[in-house]
């Protein structure tokens, strides 16, 4: 076995917060478009490999290891890389860490295909080590099919900026009884502008939108479910709308804002997640 040194714990192992370990297939199946974004967001590539070889590692030597896993030494074969900037070569090794089965054995993965979320180890050609607890998922046409589209949409040109948190808000009334607005102002990683418009007119339901640029669109909508826009702002935003936030004074419109907030909240769902927890 060379590349790896068995002393060196798998990045996740350590952290209690990550979600269980569940088998390959089990992950692919049920793993979600939160789960598929942020595996792909954290990881420098993306790869189909056919796995060659597996090893298990001696418990001795596999420090931060679960009671009912195993540590594997895989050996893969690349097929092709999905994403990522960095040359991998045909021969590909690394660590994973997998539940034992009903014998107490770990399943057996040659000849079979996987899709490998991981970073590459430097100085080390061909060592890659996995970003996540489940991020290597068992292959197929649809799982692939899933994954292609996110990637395409994370590298876009007008791909959406990563929010962090809310930083203002304040609603204001309008001349008619039930006519307002709310502006909520987002922050992002990279300092780029992105607010969200809440319109109320009367007798009818609000209707929001969100502007991604400097530029406030009143005609703006709220992003699909299960795309990148979306996940940006169902997976990031707080539950509620923090008080410090919002700007108005009067209690009427400060609830106006909490309100119209609410509606955004409800309206993007649950950033729902099987194979992964949010950082």
């Amino acid at each position: 076995m060379v590349g790896l040194s068995f002393g060196a714990t798998p990045a996740w192992a350590q952290n209690s917060a990550q979600p269980d370990v569940v088998d390959p297939v089990t992950a692919s199946q049920v793993a979600t478009y939160a789960d598929i974004a942020s595996l792909a967001e954290r990881s420098d590539l993306v790869i189909r490999a056919e796995i060659r070889r597996q090893t298990v590692v001696e418990p001795e030597r596999s420090p931060g290891l679960a009671p009912g896993f195993a540590r594997l030494y895989i050996e893969a074969r690349t097929q092709a890389l999905l994403s990522g900037s960095t040359a991998v070569g045909e021969s590909l090794d690394f660590l994973i860490d997998v539940p034992l089965n009903a014998r107490g054995k770990p399943d057996k993965y040659k000849n079979r295909i996987m899709l490998l979320f991981a970073d590459a180890v430097p100085g080390r050609r061909g060592t890659i080590q996995l970003t996540g607890r489940n991020a290597m998922l068992e292959y197929s046409p649809d799982i692939e099919a899933r994954i292609r589209p996110i990637l395409t949409d994370m590298v876009a040109r007008d791909a959406p900026p990563v929010v962090t948190n809310i930083r203002d808000a304040l609603a204001v009334p309008g001349t008619l009884s039930g006519e307002s607005e709310t502006q909520i102002f987002l922050e992002t990683r990279d300092q780029s502008p992105v607010s969200i418009t809440v319109l109320r007119r009367p007798g009818q339901r609000p209707v929001w939108g969100v502007s991604w640029g400097e530029i406030i669109d009143s005609s703006a909508r709220a992003p699909r479910r299960d795309t990148l826009r979306w996940y940006r702002l169902a997976c990031a935003l707080p539950k509620s709308l923090p008080s410090s936030a919002n700007l108005a004074r009067d209690p009427a419109s400060r609830r106006l804002a909490d309100a119209d907030y609410a509606v955004v909240r409800q309206e993007l769902g649950t950033c729902a997640r099987e194979i992964t927890s949010a950082e």
